[in-house]
């Protein structure tokens, strides 16, 4: 079972041959103002309203997200800054339009750090700095990049609110304070906490790390659990940050920046490459071995491009340099990490794990505190053993009722997204509470993983009895922290109920998780499409594959013979696609795999591909998916595809009737000996 080691040093090198702790002034060392013109994105379907919830796939679309080599990081980033949104924007940039004008909820998504860090570059690169001035609620993972890279950003509605194209810009870089010179009015941003702007003025994480990592070196980890009295007015996240805590007399609040120490730093072979140049530029280079690294390759994998070997091969030797290797290293077709690390033992109730992707807020249902990261946080992490995060609010969502017909942990989280609108989670750091047992740890991974399209911190289960079961069933009892709930005095600024038994099956429609409809209704709509995939790490276990499986099993009863769409399955996981191919009692024998190929199915290795848009299955122009995936934002399959989001069950029955509907389209009866149960 993995457990929190202390630094090791590289053979013949000592705590003196790390960089030597700094001194820190506590103010910028060239207090300056910069000025330009805004430039504005504004909403196309809301005339005179700046554009809101820009995701990260939008600011560096798929194909621009590879590096063939440490030396040029960032000339892909530069060239696909806006690629699709704004083709103009670098030429914009160099013009003087460096105030870069958005609404709400800008840069929500993906972990991918070459989104901040390409825009820094094309500021660079014109000769000046790009400064962001957006609204309410940004992306958090983009927000803690562009602070830890020193790209500038404001967080102002009413600047926003007020902004005009041409508008000229004025910031003081050392007060933060925003004026729009053409208008005539000045604006207070909103506010950082003291660790983020010690991070900013002292030139970003890079340099806090070049200040820490030897003090941290020389400092052996010590996770602490609080007493009773301190737990109960903690929620399960806040509890696990408190444990984690390196600084043991840090307040443990919402709205703290806090130094925690890391269980787990995983990334994947898109987010490695940034997350390695970090390492070596705080460490000085091949001094100390990297602390608690794990990188899955996931991502660009069986693209067949040239420029992606040359990506993968960046994390491949710097895994064979320092010995990272299985578990801690998953080669191609090994699985997308959300799956392959907690299959491997190294995911666990207690934990705390910043990993380099989105969703790593997956792992909330093992019990882990599970939260998205960027690359620059990562290799900071791979340095000292730790991370910088700042605890969001808390709200809580308790789940009562019993699961209906057909009705998955899909179905669920879709239907909270729903009731969430715009603004999703605001930030906050999630609970999930299953009050009444319903929720097996697949259906909990699946309502986890999307806490990403949520838009919160993370979200947690905390660990209880189903969670325990999951572990011994695998063997894997030696784990390390005791067992938490959360307290009876925690706070939660808001606390919800979803009723199961008044959730449906759903498909939410483009280009938001959240944009979700009763699939029965959709049916009467006879919406055709080309793709029918199922997997991925948000339904890619064996038995989400299996739920699907039934549903064909079944419905060959019933005469179906061929699904009328391509059925493709991407298994979340090497070991997950092994298993399907062995007999499973429930199908009379008959493994899902055989199953899926009897009516025209096709079994994939497993990677991230056709999720964001990447390989052979990526969508073209005009193509329609119905998927189990997890998001459906625009060019997010692919440039020009439409992506729809179902359970697998809903997916599978899809596939065999030709347009988008429920099982119940093709006849089938709910059974719940046949179709329920679930073991996870």
């Amino acid at each position: 079972m993995h457990r929190i080691e202390p630094a090791r040093l590289r053979a013949g090198v000592g705590i003196e041959d790390l960089p030597p702790a700094g001194v820190h002034t506590g103010t910028p060392a060239d207090a300056r103002t910069l000025r330009g013109r805004a430039l504005i994105f504004w909403d196309p379907e809301r005339p005179g309203k700046k554009r809101d919830a820009i995701d990260t796939d939008q600011i560096t679309p798929a194909d621009d997200c590879v590096s063939e080599s440490l030396e040029t990081l960032d000339e892909r980033w530069k060239a696909g800054a806006f690629r699709h949104l704004m083709p103009d924007f670098r030429a914009r940039v160099r013009s003087g339009e460096t105030f870069l004008v958005a609404g709400d909820r800008f840069a929500i998504g993906s972990s991918r750090e070459m989104s901040p860090a390409g825009l820094k570059a094309v500021g660079e690169e014109a000769g000046t700095e790009l400064v962001i001035v957006c609204g309410n609620n940004m992306g958090d993972i983009f927000r803690r990049n562009a602070l830890n890279l020193g790209l500038i950003v404001v967080q102002s509605p009413e600047a926003v609110e007020d902004a005009r194209d041409g508008d000229e810009l004025e910031l003081d870089v050392d007060t933060r304070e925003l004026r729009n010179v053409t208008r005539g009015r000045s604006y207070t941003p909103l506010p950082l906490t003291p660790k983020e702007d010690e991070i900013r003025v002292t030139g970003g994480i890079m340099a806090i790390g070049r200040r820490e990592v030897r003090g941290s070196s020389a400092r052996p980890p010590r996770i602490e659990w609080p007493d009773g009295r301190v737990a109960r007015g903690l929620t399960t996240t806040e509890q696990i940050f408190w444990a984690h805590r390196v600084d043991r007399d840090a307040e443990v609040r919402p709205g703290a920046t806090l130094r925690v120490y890391a269980d787990l730093l995983p990334a994947s072979d898109g987010t490695a490459p940034f997350a390695i140049h970090t390492f070596n530029t705080i460490t000085g280079g091949d001094r100390l071995y990297p602390r608690q690294a794990a990188i899955a390759n996931d991502h660009f994998v069986f693209t067949g491009r040239d420029m992606d070997e040359k990506q993968t091969s960046i994390g491949r030797q710097f895994a064979e340099h320092y010995g990272i290797v299985r578990p801690y290293y998953a080669t191609p077709g090994d699985g997308i990490f959300h799956f392959y690390f907690p299959e491997q033992g190294l995911v666990m109730p207690g934990a705390l794990i910043p990993g380099a992707d989105s969703h790593s807020r997956a792992y909330g249902a093992y019990g882990a505190a599970g939260i998205g990261v960027g690359s620059t946080a990562l290799g900071f992490g791979w340095a000292t053993g730790y991370a910088y995060l700042t605890l969001a609010k808390a709200r809580r969502v308790t789940f009562r009722g019993k699961l209906q017909p057909w009705v998955s942990g899909k179905d669920v989280v879709l239907a909270l997204l729903r009731r969430w609108g715009a603004e999703q989670s605001r930030g906050m750091s999630v609970e999930l509470v299953d009050a009444d047992t319903q929720l097996p740890i697949p259906y909990r991974n699946t309502i986890a993983n999307m806490m990403a399209e949520a838009e919160a911190q993370n979200g947690i289960f905390a660990a209880d009895d189903v969670t325990y079961e999951w572990y011994r069933k695998r063997g894997m009892r030696d784990l390390p922290y005791p067992r938490i709930a959360p307290g009876a005095d925690a706070r939660y600024e808001i606390d919800e109920e979803l009723r199961l038994d008044e959730v449906i099956p759903l498909i939410a429609k483009p280009f938001a998780p959240g944009n979700a409809f009763p699939a029965a209704e959709v049916a009467r709509e006879r919406i055709a499409f080309e793709k029918a995939y199922i997997g991925s790490c948000t339904n890619g276990g064996y038995d989400d594959l299996l739920e699907a499986a039934l549903v064909v099993y079944e419905a060959r009863k019933k005469g179906a013979t061929k699904a009328a769409r391509d059925l493709v399955v991407f298994p979340g996981s090497g070991q997950v696609k092994e298993r399907i191919e062995q007999p499973e009692p429930r199908l009379g024998g008959e493994s899902i795999a055989s199953v899926f190929r009897s009516v025209g199915g096709q079994i994939r290795r497993s990677w991230c591909g056709p999720c964001f848009g990447q390989g052979p299955d990526a969508l073209v122009k005009g193509e329609v998916a119905i998927t189990s995936f997890n998001r459906n934002w625009q060019n997010r399959m692919g440039v020009g595809g439409l992506g729809y989001l179902a359970s697998p069950a809903v997916v599978a029955a899809s596939a065999l009737l030709g347009y988008m509907g429920p099982p119940g389209e093709l006849g089938l009866t709910w059974d719940p000996e046949r179709f329920g149960n679930i073991a996870g």
